[in-house]
């Protein structure tokens, strides 16, 4: 399975308005340093639907909310979605930065999705819980 693969199969997601900005400008300014995430991130961006900061956000893992997922092997974590300054793996504050911070941005509860992690191996993963800050 490549990227392209997963990319026709992602669910819908939504993206606030006012983290939209900040986050196209972390995706381009990281495409100097990791060329495949920056893409990545732009790519989830550009799909995304944008919305003002309402009750629809709420729902969705958007910045500062802590998730709750479960892995294809049956692994539940909960982690908070951050700024990569704000990222401390002891406290499960995952960076957006990551693959798994891409792919966390914009599902809700149910929705699953499959990402590529940094080794190239495919995971999924399915929203369980989402509480927004």
């Amino acid at each position: 399975m490549n990227s392209e693969t997963i990319s026709a199969g992602k669910p819908n997601i939504i993206v606030r308005g006012s983290d939209y900005g900040r986050l196209t400008a972390l995706a381009q300014a990281s495409m100097d340093k990791d060329l495949a995430l920056g893409e990545e991130l732009m790519g989830e961006l550009e799909r995304a639907a944008v919305v003002v900061d309402d009750a629809a956000a709420l729902q969705t893992v958007q910045m500062g909310s802590t998730v709750t997922y479960t892995t294809e092997t049956g692994h539940m974590r909960t982690v908070t979605l951050v700024y990569p300054g704000e990222a401390n793996i002891e406290t499960s504050r995952i960076s957006i930065m990551t693959p798994i911070g891409v792919a966390l941005l914009g599902l809700s509860e149910n929705q699953s999705i499959n990402w590529i992690a940094r080794d190239g191996l495919v995971h999924s993963l399915t929203i369980t819980k989402v509480v927004a800050t």
